[in-house]
C-alpha cells in the first residue's frame, strides 16, 4: 500500500513514517520543511518537499505518485503561537487541508486518517474525556482542528471520503532512531530532559496550587509509537469505522513533578525545577477516555509506561544531544 503521509519531517509523522516502512508498506513522505528535519524522514521513504498552501506542489506528488491512503499530520500546532498568530493557524491547519482533501478528491483516494487533538475539547468537564465530550476549543490551535473535522464530515458526504479523525493527549517518547526535537521546544518531557542534560538552566513549573494530590497539573502521556501503530490500526478498519474520532491515551494522568521524579530515577541526575504561578488555560486534569478506541478496534497502549516513555526519550536525547542534523538536500 501506498500511504502519503503530511508532516513526516516532524515529530509524530516521522515516527509513523519509520512505523510504516517497517511494516512494508511505501511512504510518499511530504513536508514543507519549516518546521521539520530533513533528517528525520525515514530514508526508505520518497520524500517531497511541498507546501500545502501550494496546490500545484500538491497536485504533482499525486500525478507522480498512485497514492492509496493519506496520513494527515502537517500542522501549525504552538498553542501560544495561535493566540498570537491565529492567521497562520488557519491558513495552514484549514485551507492547506483543503487543498489537500481537493486533490484526494480528484485523484480518487478515498482513505484519510487525521491527526487530531484533546484541544478540540476544552476544558473537561468530566475526566477521562470521552469523544463524546462537548467540543469548546479554548485557543485558535483547537479551534482550527475541531474545523477542519467537521470540513471532513461534509466530504465525507461530498465524495464518500472515508476518514477517521484519532485525537491524541501529549505525545511523548521516541523510537531507536528518530525522537522529539522542534526548533521552539515547549513540551514538559524533553525540557525536563534538557535541564537533566544541563542544556536548559531549569524546569519552569506553573502552578502548584491546583486541586490535584501534589499541586500540579496532571496530564496523558502517550508514546509515539502507539500513537503511530493506533493510526495503523485505523487505516487497518478504516472501512468499518468511517467517520469515527477516537482518542488515544492511557486513561492515566502524571503530575508536573511525577514527570519530573521519574527523569531524576531515569538520568540519575538532580533536575532543577523553578516553580511559578499558573499559566492561563491550563486545566488542572486532562485525562483520555480509552474505551472507545478498546472496544471498537482493539486497540490499547502497549509502550506508555512513563518510566518506558521517559527512558525512549532520553536514550534518544544522548544519541542525539544536538537533535537532527538539518539537510537542505530535498527533492520531489
Amino acid at each position: 500500500m501506498n500511504i502519503l503521509v503530511t508532516g513526516a519531517a516532524g515529530y509524530i509523522g516521522s515516527v509513523c513514517s519509520e512505523v510504516l516502512v517497517s511494516r512494508g508498506m511505501s511512504v510518499i513522505a511530504l513536508d514543507s520543511l519549516v518546521e521539520g528535519h530533513r533528517s528525520a524522514v525515514p530514508p526508505r521513504a520518497t520524500f517531497c518537499q511541498v507546501d500545502l498552501a501550494s496546490c500545484p506542489q500538491i497536485e504533482s506528488v499525486f500525478v507522480q505518485h498512485k497514492i492509496d491512503a493519506v496520513m494527515h499530520f502537517a500542522a501549525e500546532a504552538l498553542v501560544a503561537k495561535s493566540v498570537s498568530e491565529p492567521s497562520i493557524f488557519y491558513a495552514t491547519n484549514v485551507a492547506g487541508g483543503v487543498n489537500l482533501l481537493d486533490a484526494v478528491t480528484r485523484h480518487g483516494v478515498k482513505k484519510f486518517i487525521f491527526s487530531s487533538t484533546a484541544a478540540t475539547y476544552g476544558e473537561p468537564e468530566t475526566v477521562p474525556i470521552p469523544e463524546d465530550h462537548r467540543k469548546a476549543p479554548i485557543n485558535p490551535y483547537g479551534k482550527s482542528k475541531l474545523v477542519f473535522e467537521q470540513i471532513l464530515a461534509d466530504y465525507k458526504v461530498y465524495t464518500g471520503l472515508k476518514y477517521v479523525t484519532l485525537r491524541y493527549f501529549n505525545a511523548a517518547g521516541a523510537s531507536k532512531e528518530r525522537g522529539e526535537h522542534h526548533r521552539v521546544e515547549t513540551h514538559l518531557i524533553p525540557r525536563v530532559l534538557d535541564a537533566a542534560s544541563g542544556s536548559l538552566p531549569h524546569v519552569e513549573v506553573f502552578g502548584t496550587d491546583y486541586p490535584t494530590p501534589d499541586g500540579t497539573c496532571l496530564r496523558d502521556y502517550i508514546h509515539v509509537l502507539d500513537i503511530a501503530d493506533s493510526h495503523v490500526r485505523a487505516l487497518e478498519e478504516i472501512d468499518r469505522v468511517s467517520g469515527e474520532a477516537f482518542n488515544v491515551g492511557n486513561s492515566r494522568g502524571f503530575s508536573i513533578l511525577e514527570v519530573i521524579a521519574t527523569a531524576e530515577r531515569i538520568t540519575g541526575r538532580k533536575i532543577p525545577q523553578k516553580l511559578g504561578p499558573r499559566r492561563p488555560g491550563d486545566p488542572a486534569v486532562l485525562v483520555a477516555s480509552k474505551e472507545k478506541l478498546k472496544h471498537m478496534l482493539g486497540w490499547e497502549a502497549a509502550h506508555s509506561s512513563l518510566e518506558e516513555i521517559i527512558e525512549s526519550a532520553w536514550a534518544w536525547q544522548l544519541k542525539h544531544p544536538h537533535g537532527y542534523v538539518d539537510s537542505a538536500t530535498a527533492q520531489v
